[in-house]
């Protein structure tokens, strides 16, 4: 069959761009070898947050006298938790089902493989073979659990993300290696139900790509509630042999062995490029990641890649905006290249994390002379009335023109109003505008002006 263009992987990349083609009048087709919405809506953004949404809600029950309620009898019911989380995701991806139909886009199940002359090869389950043929193709084949040679996953007690949201029974204990967004989400649902965690991070600072105070925050919270937390340290190997694992980590001060039952292996993500036909048609990738340019053409005239197999952070969001910058740059559009020093990165462990923009490290090596404002949750009347007092608001500004560089937050919820931030230096808006724009009392998000006045001397609060 032919047509105007075939995506080749439905997750947030692809589906949104699938989408937005429809709604340009394009003719679209989706390859899917599994189910649609992807790695992100089936085994990653969203069936996470419903398990962490069981431990907040498992959290509020052990600590019901603090807020003058007596609950007695309660427990966690691990198979609950990861049915209800399995029941989230299938039905989301019904909604993609929806929406597809409702955009008249049609979904060609199988493996998909670029071939030339713009053509696309798609491999059933059953093995049969069809060829369809578009004007454009997209690559949108996302990424999978990264493995590292010593640290080979067998999924039973080696595991990566994907296993970790499926264990058939809750483990007594578990050594989490690396402790960026996925790590840490881990780390906070496992520990909260009463799973022994230990985190192993190979950096100075968990959290690493985060501002360096947000880091040490964190580190303090996980600590208090009883994760162990071992930085600039490596797993070098993996006994599996005996009932359990034992874990030998190279630290700073020697060898240490570990014990425990599973072994979470989340040491980052490999992108999905191969056998998708890239070698064949002379697409070019430098280091594991398919070349393109602002608007996320290849090499190849009429073939586009997107998301996780592209350089850029791997985020949902990120690949759902380069799918409609792509599409709408095929189309005809006035479009303008994504801005990628304004994109938000969030962890959803407790208390959670917010950014964008330059650490306060990055803005002074960028030769900034910076103004940097700070607000502790500790001081906001929401915060402490809610029970959430741990955490900040960190801001920082150019001190000569005043331009937002950067924002970080550590928080309870301070996921829903980093985009404040996001639309805020989209517009070049200054701190002292923020400073003049009233926020609502009591809220969360006033921290975020108290922050902003406290980088120029003005903060009540505090």
């Amino acid at each position: 069959m032919s047509f105007d263009l075939i995506v080749i992987g439905s997750g947030p990349g692809g589906y949104v761009a699938a989408i937005r083609a429809s709604q340009l009048g394009m003719k679209v087709a989706v390859v899917e070898k599994e189910s649609l919405g992807g790695v992100c809506l089936n085994w990653g953004c969203i069936p996470t947050k419903a398990l962490l949404k069981s431990a907040q809600v498992f959290e509020y029950l052990k600590h019901a006298a603090d807020y003058g309620i007596t609950v007695s009898d309660y427990k966690a019911d691990f198979g609950g938790m990861v049915k209800r989380s399995r029941d989230v995701a299938d039905g989301m991806s019904k909604g993609i089902q929806f929406l597809f139909k409702k955009n008249k886009i049609e979904v060609l199940n199988g493996f998909g493989k670029l071939k030339s002359g713009k053509k696309v090869e798609v491999t059933a389950a059953d093995g049969t073979v069809t060829l369809h043929e578009a004007n454009h193709i997209m690559l949108a084949t996302g990424a999978r659990s990264r493995e590292l040679p010593n640290l080979k996953q067998d999924g039973k007690k080696v595991i990566g993300y994907r296993d970790a949201m499926v264990l058939p029974t809750q483990p007594k204990s578990m050594v989490i290696v690396g402790s960026g967004a996925i790590g840490c989400e881990f780390a906070y649902f496992y520990n909260s139900i009463g799973t022994k965690v230990t985190i192993v991070e190979f950096m100075p600072n968990v959290v690493p790509v985060e501002d360096e105070e947000v880091s040490k925050q964190l580190a303090r919270s996980f600590k208090k509630l009883g994760i162990e937390i071992m930085t600039e340290a490596s797993v070098e190997a993996v006994d599996t042999s005996g009932d359990g694992c034992k874990v030998t980590v190279k630290t700073k001060k020697g060898e240490e062995i570990l014990a425990a039952e599973i072994v979470l292996s989340a040491v980052g993500i490999t992108p999905n490029i191969e056998n998708i036909g890239l070698e064949e048609c002379g697409v070019i990738t430098d280091n594991g990641k398919v070349l393109v340019n602002d608007f996320y053409q290849t090499n190849i005239p009429g073939v586009y890649a997107i998301g996780d197999i592209v350089k850029g952070p791997a985020l949902a969001h990120v690949a759902s905006a380069e799918g409609i910058c792509c599409v709408e740059k095929i189309a005809g559009l006035p479009v303008e290249p994504i801005n990628y020093n304004n994109i938000p990165g969030c962890t959803y462990c407790s208390p959670e994390i917010a950014s964008v923009g330059y650490t306060e490290k990055a803005a002074k090596e960028a030769g900034y002379e910076i103004k940097v404002g700070k607000f502790p949750f500790s001081a906001s009347g929401k915060a402490k009335a809610a029970g959430a007092a741990d955490g900040f608001v960190k801001v920082i500004f150019d001190a000569k023109y005043g331009e937002w560089l950067g924002a970080h937050f550590i928080g309870a919820n301070v996921t829903e109003f980093i985009a404040e931030v996001v639309v805020a230096r989209n517009l070049e808006t200054t701190g002292h505008e923020i400073i003049k724009s009233i926020h609502p009392h009591p809220t969360m998000s006033e921290a975020l002006m108290e922050a902003c006045a406290a980088a120029y001397g003005e903060v009540i609060h505090m």
